[in-house]
């Protein structure tokens, strides 16, 4: 697979603090790319980079094997869709798509029947024939956002970058518009670079996804290999779904304020020594339960459970305070109801553990 974008120890500072701390990656040509952090991660700075709305303090970005230094935004080849849309309030749906195409500084298309071909065809795409005279202020926040990207995409740029595209619509319209991005990626035949601070719309959305920490990218992998194997104790924290718990390996065993815990063969260098234990690796047993050689435990009191469809998640208090959180899915079996603030044993092998450092 050809590479349609190289980022090479790219740096951007903000006074002392930086942004963007020698990020290097490269991205594969016709992909969907996630890019995963939490707020003030770098995350919105890299994607201004990549665009030309802020030029790096160093390093190199070579689009297509070109570099772009001092490249226009608009001459780059690369569309921006904002997270706010960014659409033009007194335009119509169809002169908000072609407003592109009309202005832009090379080959604007001034023909009204040519405009309006393209126009047709791209609404077509985004699933809006039929929408060409609907004011942007008479639709919904899922049509706005497919405006916006019909919009850009229009303009047949080589790339798309894509800031939290989701964040402003509701979470059922969230999850229909993950699955039609993905669809109108797959027909323009483009590499989407889809920033989210949301780990479960990263996993379902990447074919590969970069998680960035404190502006340096922690791991870049399929989502299968980021949910399973996360490169360290941060990447783990920023996925939502694993138990950590600080410590030191001594000898054969994990020892930290929760306890000593044996451990597995396995271990990942890591920067920051942790033990992450995946919530839904988790069974949760009466206190007299028997152990068997390879499995893990410690006990907590239970709090409460929440439902949420497919699955009930189930909250202990360790006996340092620490909260411990199991997830139970219901095609399993429905997990018994537990007794608020009764004691309970929380059971794991040994080898579905990550050990860090």
């Amino acid at each position: 697979m050809s590479t349609v974008l190289q980022i090479k120890q790219v740096t951007k500072s903000y006074g002392a603090a930086p942004a963007l701390d020698a990020v290097d990656f490269s991205l594969p040509d016709d992909a969907y790319i996630s890019l995963l952090g939490p707020s003030g991660s770098g995350k919105t700075t890299l994607l201004r980079v990549i665009a030309g709305f802020e030029e790096p303090d160093s390093g190199s970005i070579l689009f297509h094997g070109k570099r772009l230094d001092g490249v226009q935004p608009r001459d780059r080849g690369i569309g921006f869709v904002f997270q706010n849309f960014a659409l033009f309030p007194h335009l119509s749906v169809a002169e908000n798509v072609a407003f592109g195409l009309r202005n832009r500084k090379v080959d604007p298309v001034t023909d009204p029947r040519a405009l309006a071909s393209r126009v047709q065809d791209m609404l077509a795409l985004v699933g809006l024939k039929g929408f060409d005279d609907r004011a942007v202020t008479q639709i919904s926040g899922g049509q706005r956002q497919r405006v916006a990207l019909a919009r850009t995409l229009v303009t047949e740029p080589k790339m798309v970058l894509l800031d939290e595209p989701l964040g402003a619509l509701d979470a059922n319209l969230r999850g229909r518009m993950r699955s039609e991005l993905k669809i109108i990626r797959e027909r323009c035949g483009v590499t989407f670079l889809h920033v989210t601070g949301s780990e479960s719309e990263a996993l379902a959305m990447g074919d590969l996804v970069l998680v960035l920490d404190r502006g340096r990218i922690a791991q870049a992998a399929a989502s299968d290999v980021v949910y399973n194997s996360p490169a360290s104790a941060a990447v783990a924290r920023y996925l939502n779904c694993y138990n950590l718990f600080a410590g030191a390996v001594v000898e054969d065993a994990f020892v930290g304020p929760a306890g000593r815990f044996p451990l597995n063969a396995s271990r990942r260098k890591a920067p920051q020594p942790a033990y992450a234990i995946r919530y839904d690796r988790v069974a949760i047993r009466p206190r007299d339960a028997r152990l068997s050689d390879d499995e893990v435990r410690i006990e907590g009191d239970f709090i409460a459970s929440e439902y949420s469809g497919a699955a009930v998640n189930s909250f202990f208090s360790l006996d340092g305070g620490h909260v411990f959180e199991v997830e139970s899915h219901l095609s399993h079996a429905r997990p018994p109801a537990f007794v608020e603030k009764d004691r309970y044993a929380l059971v794991w092998k040994k080898e579905d553990a990550l050990v860090f450092g």
